[in-house]
């Protein structure tokens, strides 16, 4: 069964007949063709498996998931195809990565969703951990969804990462986040995660060593 899905998730990518001098992926989601501009100078540039899985989530359980007129952010949004696909099912999403990144994920944000969904997705600056209050104040930023794909890797700022997480989320706030198991230091992420929020599997890929999650706040879950 997980061969067989991946198999489905990986048959949503698509590439250029021709080459161009612009490096591009094409994927089709949410009954769009969407193409994605990509570098191949930082990991935050490229299309990872973690946000494919994320997206036909999002699209094969959009009644459970509803993200109609919903407020929605994307955390390490990258080439921005998550919040692309949750913009065309509906969603009001901000997206956000780092300031080196903001160019090319506005450019493919704008090429994939310009009248083509009920909410124009806005593209906004994030650097986890910093001037989280003064950019997105708790008494005036309420998400419905907290969506991140692979933002857990080797890098040093995993500290800042659950201030982020911790900051953004409501008590009524749901997480979406396809994690790629790695390295131990990084897996040692979840089980400090799980000391703010409640976690549960909501979908396995061993062939991809992805595990998509559904969190919330300790004690909101069953509520």
């Amino acid at each position: 069964e997980d061969e067989q899905i991946v198999t489905e998730i990986m048959r949503r990518r698509f590439f250029p007949a021709l080459l161009t001098h612009k490096a591009w992926e094409g994927f089709h989601f949410a009954g769009h063709e969407i193409k994605i501009t990509e570098a191949t100078d930082c990991y935050g540039a490229v299309v990872w498996p973690s946000a494919l899985v994320l997206c036909y989530f999002l699209e094969t359980n959009s009644k459970q998931y509803n993200l109609v007129d919903k407020n929605v952010i994307e955390i390490g949004a990258g080439t921005g195809l998550v919040s692309i696909v949750a913009s065309l099912l509906g969603a009001l999403v901000t997206a956000t990565d780092l300031p080196e990144l903001l160019g090319n994920l506005q450019h493919n944000v704008l090429q994939n969703t310009k009248q083509k969904c009920k909410h124009q997705p806005c593209v906004r600056e994030l650097s986890w951990g910093i001037d989280l209050e003064k950019n997105f104040p708790r008494s005036s930023c309420h998400f419905d969804y907290i969506m991140a794909a692979d933002v857990v890797y080797h890098h040093p700022f995993l500290d800042e990462l659950l201030l982020t997480f911790d900051h953004l989320c409501k008590k009524d706030t749901v997480i979406l986040w396809a994690m790629k198991f790695r390295l131990d230091k990084e897996n040692q992420f979840v089980g400090r995660f799980q000391t703010l929020f409640d976690l549960e599997v909501i979908s396995n890929f061993p062939s991809l060593n992805i595990t998509l999650y559904k969190a919330m706040r300790k004690g909101r879950m069953k509520t």
